[in-house]
């Protein structure tokens, strides 16, 4: 696929100063002021370029780049305020900046998608809502008035820097992910490109980190889609959600076990790991089934290998014994950006419902993202069960291939949430 006409760049170091960071939201204020005010004039902008553009088929190079310059200022400023970036941005969206966008130059568009514009960019709303928060009225090109991943990444990592004076690299990527997609949805609804917003996330960031968790999920099959099945998808998962809730009642009490054991000995029991296991891969296949992820239907073992969307987790390690005493306060941050993460996955499933219903098929984007959802939940799971002490990562990253896990490999990143 060709490269998105909009693209981030990343040249953030992750320190951040704990004074500023404290009051982020005081420092912004003349920004939101400003931002308010450019905005005012880009949506009357915007309206003379969806005219200019519906008769001539292509933006004017003023209005482009006036939009352009302001959609750049927009995600540099939402890039300090979400605490993605550290430096105090300026306010005329210059380039150079650490979390940055490249637009490209005016190109010809199609006049019926010019037209329709508003009506196309409806799912990328619903999706970029859940990634980036709800358009707020004051900010309608790139701004965010509560709700989705974003904001909830920002939370924690204001509490993360100020005890650590430093961002953590999987909020920093979480939310980079995000304010991409946002930057893609309103280069698209200003007319700079007739390019829809791309939802991958391994698409959204310029470098990714190759990690070596010991929970992971793995994406596969094919992405055709049976229309019938996915239109009675809720009936058909509701005797697996049945059974879910069945073996999570069982799985609760042997987790309670398991963290008396754990904390006795520092390691798993070897028969406790493998029940719980077998239920959060099996939780990984139900929510894949039920959410288009994968098309199969899945059996009711969990059984390792037996669904394209695969839980993998490796065999029980030592852990610290703190971590566990501690486990359900410490997984309480993975829960929030958990939860958030659920709202993406709803938007994309409930998007390739209607897509799956039309083409037959998922989505490569709209899959991706969603697997990047239930890899999440799987690793918070796996985390509050004791199958793991290593934290759930929340930002998009390279899996190890599995031909490489033969050699020896260096311990998981440090970097967690």
């Amino acid at each position: 696929m060709h490269e998105h006409p909009v693209r981030l760049l990343v040249a953030d170091d992750l320190e951040r100063s704990r004074l500023t960071v404290f009051f982020r939201l005081l420092l912004a204020i003349p920004h939101l002021i400003w931002l308010t005010l450019w905005g005012i004039a880009a949506l009357f902008a915007a309206i003379a370029n969806w005219f200019a553009t519906l008769f001539s088929g292509t933006s004017p190079e003023g209005l482009h780049s006036f939009l352009a310059r302001y959609v750049k200022y927009a995600t540099q400023f939402h890039s300090y305020l979400y605490l993605a970036a550290n430096p105090y941005p300026s306010f005329d969206g210059r380039d150079g900046y650490p979390i940055d966008l490249v637009i490209a130059p005016p190109q010809r568009q199609n006049r019926w998608t010019v037209g329709f514009r508003l009506i196309l960019a409806v799912p990328a709303l619903l999706l970029g809502g859940a990634l980036a928060g709800t358009p707020s009225l004051s900010t309608r090109s790139g701004g965010s008035s509560a709700g989705g991943l974003l904001v909830a990444v920002a939370l924690l990592a204001w509490f993360a820097i100020l005890a650590r004076g430093r961002q953590s690299r999987g909020l920093r990527d979480a939310a980079a992910y995000s304010l991409c997609y946002a930057a893609q949805l309103w280069s698209y609804l200003f007319l700079l490109t007739e390019r829809y917003p791309d939802s991958s996330p391994e698409r959204a960031l310029p470098e990714l980190p190759v990690r070596f968790d010991p929970v992971d999920v793995e994406a596969g099959g094919e992405l055709r889609r049976s229309r019938l099945t996915v239109f009675f998808r809720v009936l058909l998962a509701i005797p697996h959600l049945i059974w879910l809730a069945l073996w999570g009642l069982v799985v609760l009490f042997a987790a309670i076990a398991s963290w008396f054991a754990t904390l006795a000995s520092g390691t798993t029991p070897a028969s406790l790991h493998r029940f719980i296991a077998r239920y959060v891969r099996y939780q990984t296949h139900v929510y894949g089934f039920l959410y288009l992820i994968a098309n199969p239907f899945p059996g009711f073992t969990g059984a390792a290998g037996s669904y394209p969307l695969e839980a993998l987790i490796d065999a029980p390690r030592v852990q610290n014994r703190w971590k566990v005493g501690f486990r359900v306060v410490l997984a309480i941050p993975a829960v929030i950006v958990g939860a958030a993460y659920g709202g993406v996955l709803f938007a994309a499933a409930l998007l390739g419902w209607f897509t799956g219903l039309f083409t037959a098929r998922m989505p490569h984007s709209l899959r991706n993202a969603g697997a990047l959802a239930i890899r999440y939940h799987t690793q918070t799971s796996a985390y509050l069960l004791l199958l793991t002490d290593a934290y759930p990562y929340s930002g998009p990253f390279s899996r190890i291939p599995a031909e490489a896990k033969t050699q020896p490999a260096p311990a998981p990143l440090p970097e967690a949430a």
